[in-house]
């Protein structure tokens, strides 16, 4: 992965959880759990604007907006007994909300596996987050067209 196409949100998250030792980023991903922000009231009502996110055991569904100004903003439900998926969901949330289409979709796919947590959580919980992100992508892709 070159640096240069980690947009720096991401950047950061990766190098807190990297400046911890690997025992201790199983904890900050529960912090992230806990600071998944709410999704704004226009989608309490309408569970179909969201994509359920197959690979992830737990029912997790996001949703990409993408401004008229390219600004890209996902949204993300997961529930408070999956803290790791919601952590997870928490971390692509804040990374992705606020950049450009154009970045988004540069974010290299192996992200997930760069956070230094291939010891501390199961693969499959690994290749949940990997789907978040293509979802993410995917959706942004799709929807800067419009």
């Amino acid at each position: 992965m070159t640096e240069a196409t980690l947009p720096d949100s991401l950047a950061e998250i990766r190098d807190e959880f990297l400046e911890l030792p690997e025992a201790d980023r199983l904890q900050l991903l529960l912090e992230f759990s806990q600071e998944l922000p709410a999704a704004p009231a226009e989608y309490a009502d309408h569970p179909e604007l969201y994509e359920r996110v197959a690979e992830c055991q737990s029912p997790v569904f996001i949703v990409v907006e993408v401004a008229d100004d390219g600004t890209v903003t996902m949204h993300a439900t997961a529930p408070a007994e999956a803290p790791t998926t919601r952590g997870f969901a928490s971390i692509l949330v804040q990374g992705i909300s606020g950049l450009s289409a154009d970045e988004v979709l540069a974010v290299p796919s192996d992200f997930p596996q760069t956070l230094g947590l291939t010891k501390v959580v199961s693969p499959l919980r690994l290749s949940g987050m990997t789907g978040m992100l293509l979802r993410a992508k995917r959706q942004t892709e799709a929807k800067r067209r419009r």
